[in-house]
């Protein structure tokens, strides 16, 4: 019996996946973690590799955390482009490999988990000197221990108490207390309290300051509120200076409404204003710039949900 054709409407072939925005956000945000990483761990290789003393073994080390991060971005990039629909012919070429090799290899649940577990490398060569490391360098009262001492020496000033009082309170040696606001000596969280509750000021103005300096992160906080936290932080370090200061410091690249959204919102504006702020409190824009891709990424996905004026 001869076969019959279907009688029914042709189907067009099916060229890819159904479209996922949320997991391409998910990708394009790991994508910007993995581009951030990559300078850490390349700032860390390119300080030891100026050290003769590296063995091969420890350098080998940095070559091959950056290797993870290729595979990583790869990954990521991939599934991007299939989540977005978009045909994996633009990317087989360049990775020499076939489309169909790029689907197995890179399947979207496995990469979700994968991205979802990964750890990030330490900045500690930028957010934690070490307490020998000789102040030769132009930017080292910008790094965040010296953000923190200032802070606690703002307020330990504007308290009028000595440092033998301050001391006392804490019951500690008055040379541990003056190590810790000029910056030599690591200070506690229980610290941190006990300054800001003897000095009489705010311990919110000090600790976003902490956290970074010692590496904490709150997975569980608001980046938006992150953000401006430390931004009010290192603006109580640099001594509260008033906005018509702050836009004339920066030579007025700074809109007087871009400084309000910088700490009131609605929004998070874009990175070149948070760059000229951080600089102008007397701070490192790389230390500021992963709170800022956060805060950002976190205002991006609630506007993808709610209109814009619903946050602030």
């Amino acid at each position: 019996m001869p076969n019959r054709p279907h009688s029914g409407p042709e189907r067009p072939a099916r060229n890819g996946p159904a479209v996922d925005a949320d997991r391409a956000t998910r990708c394009t945000e790991a994508v910007r973690d993995i581009a951030e990483d990559v300078v850490v761990v390349g700032d860390a290789f390119i300080n030891r590799a100026s050290d003769g003393a590296a063995s091969a073994s420890e350098l080998l080390g940095f070559v091959v955390m950056a290797q993870g991060l290729v595979e990583e971005a790869t990954a990521a990039l991939v599934v991007r482009q299939r989540s977005q629909g978009e045909p994996l012919a633009d990317l087989a070429p360049m990775l020499n490999l076939t489309e169909d090799r790029l689907r197995k290899k890179y399947d979207p649940r496995t990469v979700d988990r994968n991205l979802a577990a990964r750890r990030r490398p330490m900045r500690t060569a930028s957010a934690s000197p070490q307490p020998d490391d000789p102040p030769t360098a132009k930017n080292s009262l910008r790094r965040p221990r010296q953000r923190l001492a200032c802070a606690f020496t703002l307020m330990w000033k504007h308290s009028g108490i000595s440092q033998r009082v301050l001391a006392e309170h804490m019951t500690i040696d008055p040379s541990y207390v003056s190590r810790m606001l000029s910056g030599e000596r690591d200070v506690s969280l229980q610290h941190v309290k006990m300054i800001a509750d003897t000095c009489g000021g705010n311990p919110d103005l000090v600790k976003p300051l902490w956290d970074v300096a010692t590496g904490v992160q709150d997975g569980g906080s608001d980046p938006v509120r992150t953000l401006r936290s430390y931004l009010r932080a290192l603006r109580y370090a640099a001594g509260s200076p008033s906005d018509e200061r702050i836009l004339a410091s920066v030579q007025n690249t700074v809109t007087e409404a871009e400084l309000h959204q910088a700490f009131e919102g609605p929004g998070i504006p874009a990175w070149p204003v948070i760059h000229q702020l951080t600089t102008a409190f007397q701070s490192l824009p790389d230390i500021t710039r992963p709170l800022w891709r956060k805060a950002r990424s976190s205002v991006e996905a609630v506007g993808r949900t709610f209109p814009a004026d619903a946050f602030g």
